[in-house]
């Protein structure tokens, strides 16, 4: 029971990937704090790992601020913060991999020049301004306690960025160099920040992506496990193995600013 008594709060919780944290950390012991947009998924989340549930928006301060007073009340000030919240948006997503002249004739394709600059922002503020927001908040309670730790979420995206999405790529590299820049800035406050880049796993944001209507893979799918020397998508369970080293303020205590992907090889093969 590495974190008994610890408390966690897990942004983005209601998700399939940090709901999997939020049920791998409570086994552990700690006291999980599921932070959702939907109360539903939050609440979801967290009857099935006995933690607590909270809805609250990651972009408003305001609700982050009312969101810690509760988990306050309930379990305690945090010790581990995961920033999970984060996401695409098919405004910040373009129709082709390659631009073609022709291109500009065809109103059915949204090309680089037709990305709308709103949607873009709004990919970039869920990302990046989603991972600063809550620790401007919840890091408060985090300094100069014994095991403090930040998990943030990048991508592989950040290693190498994916054809048609520029703004979640773009953003995603934000937080990594983002991970970088707060583990220098708390070191000397007892706050370790790391991050994890998952690689290709199929979420409910993704799926319709990655996986046709009668269970086949798409063609985006097929290109993606080509490219992923292991072949296949990872699992949830997969992360899990990771998030527990980076939490663990006894296994990794020297471990500050790194990102660690957890992608199957794809963001080292080359192709060749």
């Amino acid at each position: 029971m590495v974190f008994k008594n610890k408390v966690v709060v897990i942004t983005g919780g209601g998700g399939v990937l940090c709901g999997a944290f939020a049920a791998c950390l409570a086994e552990h012991g700690a006291k999980v704090a599921v932070v959702d947009l939907d109360y539903a998924k939050a609440k979801a989340a967290a009857d099935a790992c006995g933690g607590f549930p909270v809805s609250a928006n990651v972009l408003v301060k305001a609700d982050l601020e009312e969101a810690r007073i509760k988990i306050n009340a309930a379990l305690g000030t945090c010790d581990i913060l995961v920033n999970g919240a984060g996401g695409n948006n098919p405004r910040g997503t373009t129709t082709k991999e390659y631009f073609e002249p022709e291109d500009l004739l065809d109103d059915d394709i949204v090309t680089f020049f037709d990305l709308d600059p709103e949607g873009v922002r709004f990919v970039f503020d869920l990302n990046f301004l989603g991972t600063l927001v809550p620790t401007q908040v919840f890091a408060k309670d985090m300094a100069g306690k014994d095991g403090a730790a930040i998990i943030n979420i990048s991508s592989m995206n950040a290693f190498s960025p994916l054809t048609k999405i520029p703004a979640y790529s773009g953003a995603k590299a934000a937080v990594s160099n983002f991970t970088q820049w707060l583990a220098v800035h708390f070191s000397k406050a007892g706050i370790r920040v790391n991050a994890i880049a998952p690689g290709f796993f199929v979420t409910a944001q993704n799926k319709a992506m990655l996986i046709n209507p009668d269970g086949s893979h798409t063609e985006r799918s097929k290109k993606i496990l080509a490219a992923t020397p292991m072949g296949r998508f990872g699992t949830p369970d997969e992360l899990l193995g990771t998030l527990l080293f980076l939490a663990d303020s006894q296994k990794s205590s020297f471990v500050n600013g790194v990102v660690i992907p957890v992608d199957g090889g794809f963001s080292a093969y080359s192709g060749v």
